[in-house]
């Protein structure tokens, strides 16, 4: 706890102050993250599902027999379920994620609906090396799965590190099964990121909720505005937490003080070019070796084979 609120304080007294997304997901950042992906300005959700629909044959037959599905981020929604149910005798299923708690809902779920399956859960920071479990069949080829865009999340730097693990723990002959969103017209980036109905500026707020229950600071929820913006030139989306007042608010030891119109970045939200992320891939040890996409170019799926 103490590391944590360390480097929570730490991000507080930049001069951009920032804070991990991952304060987005206590139970109800997580259920309001649930309610956008149902909303009708949020693209990505049903356009990479639509993808995954249109050309899961395609996928798992360049995945081949007997892999080994390797998730970065515990999931068991459509898109994961829609791999397990085509891939052709899977040797494993194996979810990474921080969480204990959300491993063990989703091996729960997920093994209720595959029994035939092997599926091994690994708690482990997945921005580092792990260590892989030994399925009960040997897999002929490691495969990891890391859908949604959450490549996006990240600074170019971060984003190759973790490409590089990723390029790890695929192994020899290994590949990377990635969603990868795309760069298009402002208007409809920045309505996605800005719903009429309010969802994600909630979404946006609750992260000070959790920070108050979790470390015990004071940050008054209603002195701070959701903002997220389309940055074109830098290709991303930078969403902000901004303060409407003057004001200080204690976090631990620290008293962190705010201007009237100060912000906190809380997420960065990459969008990519093809050639863009091709040439990102490539410095991880990657190369695509196919891509699809919706009819309008929004997003993309991709498989990356191990060099």
């Amino acid at each position: 706890m103490s590391e944590e609120l360390d480097a929570l304080i730490a991000g507080l007294t930049q001069p951009q102050k920032t804070v991990s997304p991952k304060y987005f997901y206590d139970e109800t950042g997580s259920g309001l993250f649930d309610d956008i992906t149902t909303l009708p300005e949020y693209y990505l959700t049903d356009t990479e599902l639509a993808i995954m629909n249109t050309h899961v044959d395609e996928m798992t037959e360049l995945i081949g027999e007997q892999a080994s599905l390797i998730e970065f981020g515990a999931g068991s929604g459509m898109k994961t379920r829609l791999l397990l149910e085509h891939m052709h005798a899977p040797a494993a299923y194996v979810p990474v994620d921080i969480s204990e708690e959300h491993l063990l809902e989703s091996q729960q779920s997920i093994q209720a609906d595959f029994p035939n399956i092997e599926v091994i859960p690994v708690a482990a920071d997945f921005l580092h090396p792990f260590d892989l479990p030994n399925p009960r069949t040997m897999p002929r080829r490691n495969v990891v799965y890391f859908p949604g865009s959450t490549i996006g999340n990240f600074e170019r730097d971060d984003a190759l590190e973790l490409l590089r693990v990723m390029h790890t723990e695929a192994g020899e002959g290994g590949a990377l099964l990635i969603g990868v969103d795309l760069q298009k017209d402002a208007s409809v980036i920045d309505a996605a990121y800005n719903d009429s109905a309010g969802v994600t500026a909630a979404f946006n707020i609750n992260m000070l909720r959790h920070l108050n229950r979790e470390f015990g600071s004071n940050f008054e929820l209603d002195a701070f505005e959701h903002r997220a913006a389309y940055d074109v030139d830098e290709g991303r989306v930078v969403v902000e937490l901004v303060s409407s007042k003057r004001q200080t608010v204690r976090l631990g030891d620290a008293d962190i003080a705010f201007a009237k119109g100060e912000s906190i970045i809380t997420e960065y939200s990459h969008k990519h070019t093809l050639d863009g992320f091709a040439d990102m891939i490539s410095a991880a040890g990657f190369r695509v070796g196919r891509v699809w996409t919706d009819q309008k170019q929004w997003f993309s799926v991709q498989y990356c084979v191990r060099d």
